[in-house]
């Protein structure tokens, strides 16, 4: 299978994204792996005639925005987001009317109707830069992980209006569960997303986005890791240091399966070969909700550089 992928990735000039969050397998015939930003910047600047984005769909209709007249494949249209899906864009059209005069900051993790109705995009790797870059008493909705706006107001200083969203993989873990496995791991330092609830990330020796973890791990000289986010980041964290020690939630027999997006998951080797033979299932979307959502995105991009 990952021969026929190869093959008919050069043969059709196709470009295979993935996510950190993927199975191990399907990171490894990728053309890049990457985090939210990373591969917003790669979809951007390609050259591909088909990007294939082994992810879930929010990211693939970035994908699509960035790349209107591009064919766009997603190798199964249910690998949905939680916290996407905690923001239905009828209701924060509604929620929004009551803060005519706020900036819109909407996290990635949403979907391109709710980028649509946006200022700017950013994503958990370049918020805290974003924001700081705005005026202090620029008002602000932030939206749509309650977690993350959470932190930024801790870490700004500032008082954004927060959507209640959240995403079901870092949500659901708790403090408890990380004091319960440094137990076991006394010396092991904890790196964890800022999408968990603030008592997690206080518990946290480090808090960024995945690639600021990976960066983290890979700077300095300590040994022993707790890893608080989703498991599929481990592939990356021990290609990159193979002698160093990583140890998630869902080890130590701990009654803990939080750590697991099955959305994430639902790429396989199997669908994304059939969906390069096929070229199906294909993302479209309308014109002008592209252009509406481009918007946001490519001032996220610029922000960004």
């Amino acid at each position: 299978m990952k021969n026929r992928i190869l093959e008919l990735k050069q043969k059709k000039n196709a470009l295979i994204l993935a996510h950190y969050y993927t199975r191990p397998e399907v990171q490894e015939i990728a053309d890049f792996v990457g985090d939210s930003l990373a591969l917003s910047q790669k979809a951007a600047d390609t050259q591909a005639d088909i990007i294939l984005f082994a992810g879930v769909h929010f990211m693939a209709e970035t994908a699509k925005i960035l790349n209107p007249r591009k064919k766009v494949l997603i190798p199964d249209m249910n690998a949905s987001c939680s916290l996407a899906d905690s923001c239905p864009a009828d209701e924060f059209a509604e929620f929004l009317k009551q803060y005519p005069k706020h900036t819109v900051l909407s996290y990635i993790n949403c979907s391109a109707k709710v980028k649509a109705l946006s200022d700017i995009i950013v994503t958990s790797g370049n918020a805290l830069r974003i924001v700081n870059s705005l005026p202090k008493d620029e008002p602000i909705v932030f939206a749509p992980d309650f977690n993350l706006g959470s932190y930024i107001n801790r870490e700004t200083g500032r008082e954004m209006v927060l959507w209640e969203g959240a995403c079901h993989v870092h949500d659901q873990i708790s403090a408890k569960d990380v004091s319960q496995l440094r137990r076991f791991h006394l010396s092991a330092k904890v790196i964890a997303h800022p999408e968990c609830p603030e008592e997690v990330l206080k518990e946290a020796d480090f808090v960024g986005s995945t690639a600021a973890m990976l960066k983290f791990v890979a700077n300095t000289d300590h040994q022993e890791f707790i890893v608080v986010t989703e498991n599929g980041i481990l592939h990356e964290l021990k290609r990159q240091n193979p002698d160093k020690r990583f140890y998630t939630l869902s080890a130590q027999g701990m009654d803990c399966e939080c750590a697991n997006c099955k959305y994430m998951k639902y790429n396989t080797l199997e669908n994304i070969l059939a969906a390069l033979e096929t070229e199906q299932p294909e993302l479209i979307l309308d014109q002008k909700l592209m252009d509406a959502a481009r918007q946001p995105i490519e001032k996220m991009l610029k922000m960004s550089k």
